[in-house]
């Protein structure tokens, strides 16, 4: 999983504590992958500093086509009948692409206006970074680590009166996958499936939550035993979007490999489907679908598949190669028609 910077407990009880004593800052920046996050910090100041849409001290600005000197003209004006106006401007890619316009500004913003800015994606190398980071406050919202999230996970269920063991937490993520806004949909499914009991147990996860991860492997393994590339390509950016770690897909891919080399041997061997199932760690009913996929390789194509996915794996550790294209290239080299793998 990405692991989470070591200062955002501190920042996101700092943004709290500004949130609960009235103590704003003259501008914000909520940034980062995780959109639950973004979101609910983002919400939640604008309902503390009272921004609602009716409001005409409230404006929003969303998009990449904003002009950055309406923005400073509307700072500028002077909040009717009240001490501030806010101002919320979304996705608008100044803190990727830049702006020296408001980088500019924000040295020396009105005291009457509160910026808040909502971005996915930042480049701190920028002015604009810079001067916000030194004249306001700034606060990375980026996918959790896995303890992050299962304490998370916990405080949700305990809100509810319930509780979940570890091993069960774990079981969560690994089928939901680490995406807060997921994972908080499926916890609200399981509260509601377990209404009348104080525990959430595995076989609640495994009969209720959507499999987000185990599908789309088991899709992308096909669309790739078919050499259908344009679909693999587009699965795994699902999972990226997912915000699965390629070095997590990568492991998956190879592990389905290693399943269709270990099946295609014991079919050969004339092995029953309950042994083949009780060798590799799969439920029976798989068997026939490994099989399947094994018969569009040859044995030669199965090992050198998963020489690939290790030699790409060391490259990477290595630095010699960028994860997210290793495991492309892994599905780009095993979907080539005609070629051997």
């Amino acid at each position: 999983m990405a692991v989470k910077t070591s200062d955002f407990p501190a920042k996101q009880k700092q943004f709290n504590e500004d949130l609960s004593s009235g103590s704003f800052k003259s501008c914000y920046l909520i940034y980062g992958d995780e959109a639950y996050l973004r979101h609910q910090n983002r919400d939640k100041l604008v309902k503390a500093l009272g921004g609602t849409e009716s409001s005409m001290n409230f404006n929003r600005y969303e998009g990449d086509n904003i002009n950055p000197l309406e923005i400073i003209d509307m700072a500028e004006t002077m909040p009717f009948l009240s001490d501030k106006r806010t101002i919320l401007v979304e996705n608008s890619g100044f803190f990727k692409n830049g702006c020296p316009e408001l980088a500019e500004y924000l040295k020396a913003s009105s005291e009457t206006t509160i910026l808040i800015f909502v971005e996915k994606d930042v480049d701190k190398r920028k002015d604009i970074f810079k001067a916000l980071s030194k004249s306001g406050f700034e606060i990375d919202c980026s996918t959790q680590d896995d303890e992050m999230l299962k304490r998370w996970i916990a405080s949700r269920f305990m809100g509810e009166g319930k509780k979940i063991s570890p091993r069960a937490q774990a079981v969560l993520l690994d089928r939901v996958g680490t995406d807060m806004s997921n994972l908080a949909t499926e916890i609200e499914k399981l509260i509601c499936y377990c209404i009348d009991r104080s525990e959430i147990t595995e076989e609640d996860i495994n009969a209720v939550c959507a499999n987000y991860l185990t599908s789309r492997i088991f899709d992308m393994t096909d669309a790739i035993s078919s050499q259908n590339q344009r679909r693999a390509i587009e699965l795994y950016y699902d999972l990226l979007a997912l915000k699965e770690p390629p070095a997590k897909i990568l492991a998956l891919i190879t592990r389905q490999f290693n399943i269709m080399l270990q099946i295609k041997e014991m079919t050969d061997n004339r092995r029953d489907k309950a042994q083949m199932a009780s060798a590799v760690k799969i439920a029976p009913f798989l068997v026939g679908k490994y099989q399947a996929w094994a018969r569009s390789f040859s044995f030669q194509q199965l090992r050198e598949a998963l020489e690939l996915c290790a030699s790409n794996d060391e490259a990477v550790k290595s630095g010699k190669l960028d994860y997210v294209i290793s495991v492309e290239m892994v599905i780009i080299k095993c979907t080539s028609i005609g070629k051997a793998v």
